[in-house]
């Protein structure tokens, strides 16, 4: 429903609108791209968000994934994404601002730190690939809280079983543009 709902159309630039509904990334500037709807849809299966989640989207480009997760998270769920590019976050915030999510789900330019880590959240959603596992996200996990995000070349699963404990899935075969912070 959220695929539906959050046409891809409202977050690719004009310039590649002919292009909107193929199966591969497209350019949205500053070098980043928008995913191609597959994965996109691929590693949000693999995080499971549900109503009334809290969620961080971390590498949020042109807003589809955080318009695609409000949707799920609903009225009694948030949404933060984070984009390191100034022209991003604007542009994710302006084709955010077209559904009307409130202050629930908002675009914020990221800190120097990895996500947010004074806060905890249900799921962490990352669209970048990182070179290795990034453990400061655990700690931004709650328990029973899944992180999805590339690293390298496969999109890994983590699932925080307990404060000690964090189980992982690999699966193989992505290609992402870098994470950097």
């Amino acid at each position: 429903d959220a695929f539906y709902k959050m046409d891809r159309k409202y977050f690719v630039p004009e310039a590649f609108r002919e292009h909107m509904y193929v199966d591969a990334p497209l350019p949205i500037g500053n070098d980043q791209t928008i995913s191609q709807p597959s994965t996109v849809a691929f590693m949000l299966e693999k995080l499971e968000p549900k109503e009334g989640d809290k969620v961080l989207d971390i590498g949020s480009g042109s807003g589809w994934t955080t318009a695609l997760l409000c949707q799920i998270v609903g009225e009694k769920g948030s949404v933060v994404g984070l984009e390191r590019m100034d022209a991003l976050v604007k542009q994710g915030q302006e084709n955010l601002s077209q559904f009307h999510f409130d202050s629930r789900c908002r675009i914020e330019k990221a800190g120097e730190k990895l996500g947010m880590p004074d806060e905890q959240f249900d799921r962490i959603l990352a669209s970048a690939s990182a070179d290795e596992i990034p453990e400061e996200l655990f700690s931004q996990l709650k328990v029973g809280g899944i992180l999805v995000i590339p690293v390298r070349n496969s999109i890994f699963k983590f699932t925080k079983v307990s404060e000690d404990n964090i189980e992982r899935e690999e699966f193989y075969g992505f290609v992402f543009v870098p994470l950097i912070y």
